[in-house]
């Protein structure tokens, strides 16, 4: 039995073609999220697109308003069912969704306790010892333009530029506190 040439090179031509999707749409994607990256890290990148668990933590200073890098929850929420939560984990993993101050945002200066008011926490499993977790602890001063991020453990600091007001709206329909400590 002899094969057709012409649907063989039909076969390996589709065959190419949907490799060279493939590679367009993984580079796609590596474009998307190459500055999130490098900012969060591998494991914490993961941990928030993925991790079973997030809870919001509305943060108090320790210290007033130095630089300790100690803060406290006064209210954790268990949010892993919130709606949105799904879309919340894409753009925070997202390069258009923030504004990158040149090409090192670990050189900004670090911003003072007091200025940090809450944080999203991703885990793996809802045992708080001994559990890797990743927390993006979140600023968002009076207007949207200045509210910043970080990860606890990570130096620097990323503008939220046009996510800002997105998630602070959706921190405030979301959370079931009323605002006071």
């Amino acid at each position: 039995m002899a094969r057709s040439t012409p649907g063989s090179m039909l076969v390996i031509g589709l065959l190419f073609l949907g490799l060279m999707a493939a590679g367009v749409g993984v580079w796609f994607q590596w474009q998307q999220t190459r500055r999130c990256l490098a900012f969060y890290g591998t494991r914490a990148t993961e941990q928030i697109s993925k991790s079973p668990f997030v809870e919001l933590w509305q943060l108090k200073p320790l210290s007033g308003s130095r630089h300790t890098g100690r803060l406290e929850a006064v209210r954790v929420e268990d949010i892993t069912e919130a709606k949105g939560l799904v879309h919340l984990r894409r753009g925070l993993v997202e390069d258009a969704n923030f504004r990158w101050v040149g090409k090192d945002n670990a050189k900004l200066v670090p911003l003072p306790d007091a200025a940090w008011d809450l944080a999203l926490v991703f885990s793996d499993t809802k045992q708080k010892t001994g559990v890797e977790q990743t927390v993006v602890v979140i600023d968002f001063v009076g207007n949207s333009e200045g509210a910043n991020l970080t990860v606890a453990g990570r130096p620097g600091r990323v503008a939220l530029g046009r996510m800002a007001k997105g998630l602070k709206t959706w921190v405030e329909s979301t959370a079931k506190w009323d605002g006071s400590n």
